[in-house]
């Protein structure tokens, strides 16, 4: 059973990096499967978070680096994307970040604020609070699922 909760963090860690940058994966499902898999929501939900809040800071690093060059053009983040991402941010600040969580608009949220030199600390304290939050909901329904 240890080597197999292991390598079950290791891949939720890997699901959840992958799932904030450049693949279309979904790190819930590996969560869920985990919990449901008897694997504890406390290890699993603080192991997919810092693997998510690591893969957004790669995305803020791509969004810096040469004005966000590197996320159009391996991240796959659209023009578009980061245009809807930089108004986002004009109309919400960067308590926008609270939503990095979210499909299709928190990539290029995490990619903008890269751009626009949001300071670090203020972008990993965000950025972890929603993904933590997002975490925490899955978790509390795979365990409620468990226990009914």
């Amino acid at each position: 059973m240890e080597s197999f909760l292991g390598l079950g963090l290791w891949g939720m860690f890997l699901s959840a990096f992958l799932a904030a940058t450049i693949l279309p994966l979904s790190s819930e499902i590996v969560l869920g499967c985990l919990i449901t898999a008897g694997v504890g929501a406390v290890p699993v939900v603080a192991v997919a978070t810092a693997g998510n809040v690591l893969g957004s800071c790669v995305n803020y690093w791509m969004g810096g680096a040469a004005a966000g060059w590197l996320a159009r053009h391996v991240n796959r983040v659209s023009a578009e994307d980061i245009r809807r991402a930089r108004e986002r941010f004009q109309a919400w600040g960067t308590g926008s970040l609270l939503l990095a969580w979210m499909p299709v608009i928190g990539d290029p949220l995490t990619v903008v604020a890269g751009m626009l030199r949001v300071n670090l600390t203020v972008f990993l304290v965000l950025v972890t609070l929603g993904k933590l939050g997002r975490y925490l909901v899955i978790a509390g329904v795979c365990s409620g699922v468990m226990a009914g």
